[in-house]
C-alpha cells in the first residue's frame, strides 16, 4: 500500500467521527484555555474541532459491534486466555501461551472481580477501592515534600518512573463502554471526583522479550506490566485515600493516558503512536492515579523524538497491515477510532487490531523496530540516543539499520537465554 493510500485525504472513504457518540457528551467542568501554555510546551496542536473521545469507539470495543472489525478471529483472539490454540511454530507453542497467560493472570483477575456489577476494571472501568477513604485528612507538609513523598511511595510500590500533571478533563472519555451490553453500549464514565492532579506511573517492559515480537512469548512482556501496574496503582491509590484524599487508580480505562504521560514529563509522542521515554524508549506501559491532592507538576520534556520521527518511518515500513502513517501529522485520522481535533500521527486502529486477531496475539513490531528501542543500561546506547536528538540524527538512523538493532530474535532464544542465566 502506498503512502497516499494510507493518508486521510479522500473524504468519501473516511469514516469520520462526526456525530459520535450518539449520546451528548457531558458538559465541560473546566476552562480548557487554561491548558494553552502547557499544550504548547508539550507540542500539542488542538483545534476548535476537538471532541472528547468515547471509549465505545476504540478498536477493542468496536470489535463487539462494528462489522468493519467483527470476525471469527476476534472471538478466537479474546478467548485465547481460556482456550489457547498453540501450534508448532516457534513462539506459539504451549509453553509460550502458558507464559503469556500467566503474565496476564493478575490483570485479568482484577478485571473479572467486578463483572457481576458490570465492571471490567483496568480495561473499561477504574479500579474499585475496597478500603474506605479516611474521614480525617492528614496534615500535609509543604507541597514540595508532599510531592516527594508521593513519588517515593510510588517507586517503593514498584513504579520505575513517576510524573505528575494537572487534571485535564479533555482526555477523560466522554462515555465508558458497558461490558454488560453485548454491543458495548455507552454508559456514563464512572471516573468521578474533585480531582486536581494526575499521577502517571511508568512500567518498563522486558527488553529481551520485546526483541521477539510478534509472538506469544513476547506478548508476555505486555501482560506482565498490566498485572504489575494493577497491583501498584491500586496500592498507591489506597495510600492516598488513607491520607484522607480522593484517589482513583486507572490503567487503560477511563481516560486516554498518552496526553497525561507527555504532560507529566515522561517522554515524547512518536510516529508509532507511543510515548518514547529516555529510559525505555517505547518499551513502556503507563498507569495513573487521579487525586484531589495539590501537588507540584512536572514539565513536558523533549529530547528530539519529533525531529527524529520526521525523518524516520521504520515503524510504518515494518507494519504488516500498513496501519501506521507516513508523512507529517494530520488532524483527521483514518476512522472513528481516532480522536477529533488533534494534529498528530494517527494509526488505522482497525487494520492494526484486525492483524492482531489474525495472528492471535498482539503484534508490537512497531515497538521492536523503533530506533529508540535500546538497552539504556549501556553507555553506548545512551550516547546514541543523545546523538539521535542532534543534527547527526540521519547518521544515527543509518547506523541503526546497519547494525540491525530492530531485527527480530527467534522466540526460542529467550528460553535458552533464561537457561544460560540459570547456569551462571
Amino acid at each position: 500500500m502506498s503512502e497516499t493510500d494510507n493518508s486521510p485525504t479522500n473524504s468519501e472513504t473516511i469514516d469520520k467521527p462526526a456525530g459520535w457518540p450518539a449520546n451528548q457528551p457531558p458538559e465541560s467542568t473546566q476552562d480548557w484555555s487554561q491548558f494553552a501554555e502547557s499544550d504548547r510546551e508539550a507540542g500539542f496542536e488542538i483545534s476548535e474541532n476537538f471532541q472528547r473521545f468515547s471509549q465505545k469507539n476504540d478498536a477493542f470495543n468496536r470489535a463487539w459491534w462494528d462489522e468493519a472489525i467483527m470476525s471469527p478471529d476476534v472471538a478466537r483472539f479474546y478467548g485465547a486466555h481460556q482456550n489457547p490454540q498453540p501450534r508448532k511454530a516457534d513462539g506459539f507453542n504451549q509453553w509460550d501461551y502458558a507464559l503469556i497467560n500467566s503474565a496476564w493472570s493478575v490483570a485479568r483477575d482484577f478485571a473479572a472481580r467486578g463483572h457481576p456489577e458490570g465492571r471490567r476494571e483496568g480495561f473499561l472501568d477504574p479500579f474499585q477501592s475496597f478500603l474506605p477513604q479516611a474521614e480525617k485528612q492528614v496534615e500535609l507538609p509543604s507541597i514540595e515534600e508532599t510531592t516527594s513523598r508521593i513519588k517515593q511511595v510510588a517507586k517503593f510500590l514498584g513504579a520505575e518512573k513517576v510524573g505528575i500533571t494537572p487534571y485535564d478533563e479533555r482526555w477523560v472519555y466522554s462515555h465508558a463502554a458497558d461490558i454488560s451490553s453485548a454491543t458495548r453500549d455507552e454508559k456514563p464514565n464512572t471516573l468521578k471526583g474533585d480531582f486536581k492532579s494526575v499521577i502517571v506511573l511508568a512500567h518498563g517492559m522486558d527488553n529481551e522479550l520485546v526483541k521477539s515480537y510478534p509472538s506469544a512469548t513476547a506478548a508476555a512482556a505486555t501482560g506482565r506490566e498490566y498485572s504489575r501496574e494493577a497491583a501498584i496503582i491500586s496500592s498507591l491509590a489506597a495510600f492516598i485515600r488513607a491520607l484522607g484524599f480522593e484517589a482513583v487508580g486507572t490503567s487503560n480505562d477511563s481516560a486516554i493516558t498518552i496526553p497525561y504521560a507527555i504532560k507529566a514529563g515522561m517522554g515524547e509522542y512518536g510516529r508509532n503512536q507511543m510515548v518514547i521515554t529516555e529510559e525505555f524508549g517505547p518499551r513502556v506501559r503507563f498507569s495513573k492515579v487521579f487525586t484531589s491532592l495539590d501537588l507540584l507538576y512536572d514539565k513536558p520534556k523533549k529530547f528530539g523524538v519529533r525531529q527524529f520521527c520526521d525523518i524516520c518511518s521504520k515503524c510504518a515500513d515494518a507494519c504488516p497491515p500498513k496501519a501506521l502513517p507516513k508523512g507529517p501529522p494530520q488532524e483527521l485520522g483514518p476512522n472513528r477510532s481516532n480522536i477529533t481535533g488533534v494534529t498528530k500521527w494517527s494509526a488505522d486502529c482497525a487494520k492494526c487490531f484486525t492483524y492482531w486477531t489474525k495472528i492471535n496475539v498482539d503484534c508490537a513490531i512497531c515497538m521492536r523496530v523503533c530506533p529508540f528501542n535500546k538497552d539504556y543500561s549501556k553507555w553506548t546506547m545512551r550516547l546514541m540516543q543523545r546523538l539521535m536528538g542532534t543534527s547527526l540524527r540521519r547518521l544515527m538512523l543509518w547506523l541503526d539499520g546497519r547494525l540491525e538493532f530492530g531485527k527480530r530474535r527467534p522466540p526460542f532464544e529467550w528460553w535458552r537465554l533464561m537457561m544460560d542465566q540459570d547456569k551462571t
